[in-house]
């Protein structure tokens, strides 16, 4: 089946194009579709689930075919469970997305400084959301990935804030993960895997 991905990061397009091609799925960016790419939504919910249903149902009226939409980001528990929804702008909408990158990350480095490590845990979180022209949501999954933020960032794979959370359990930052490891145990890879059985085992059509 086809299915739409409504971002303009084209690592996520690759994150989620890497589990689901080879289940049979041709997964498209926005861009791909050949039409004109909508404006992207405000994104007002103060949880994941709420702005990837909107997004969803925004991109799939708008491209007139299913859509696939994610909303995803880091929660600090030190930080009262920031940047949360607002991870991709946090220091700012101003700049390339590598500018806005490192602006984030270093809005967070100076947020930690003091913070001791049994307080430094945190999680990766990605909700998903398919969603038809007519505005029906078809499936909804969620994947987190657990570890804490390091004392300095580590890695150059991924993109994001992958360098500073760092993953006790593995001696690694998500950064340093080869992107098949990282496929396997990520928040985005657990959530679409998630999706892609949903859909398969519900038979879910559009």
């Amino acid at each position: 089946m086809r299915i739409v991905v409504a971002t303009g990061n084209p690592h996520k397009v690759e994150e989620i194009r890497a589990v689901l091609a080879p289940l049979g799925f041709t997964v498209l960016s926005l861009s791909e579709t050949g039409r004109p790419v909508p404006p992207e939504p405000e994104e007002p919910h103060p949880t994941f689930e709420q702005n990837a249903r909107l997004k969803a149902v925004h991109y799939a009226r708008a491209v007139g075919e299913a859509v696939l939409a994610d909303d995803s980001g880091l929660e600090v528990d030190a930080l009262l469970g920031a940047p949360g929804v607002h991870s991709a702008h946090w220091a700012g909408r101003e700049g390339s997305r590598q500018e806005r990158d490192a602006r984030n990350n270093a809005r967070l480095a100076e947020s930690m400084q003091g913070v001791p490590a049994h307080r430094r845990t945190a999680r990766f979180v990605c909700t998903m959301c398919i969603a038809t022209p007519a505005g029906e949501v078809l499936v909804e999954t969620r994947g987190e990935m657990e570890g804490v933020i390091g004392d300095a960032p580590r890695g150059a794979h991924g993109f994001g804030y992958d360098p500073w959370l760092h993953l006790p359990d593995r001696g690694v930052s998500s950064a340093e993960l080869p992107p098949e490891e990282k496929n396997a145990i990520s928040h985005r890879g657990r959530a679409v895997r998630r999706l892609a059985y949903l859909v398969v085992h519900k038979r879910i059509r559009w």
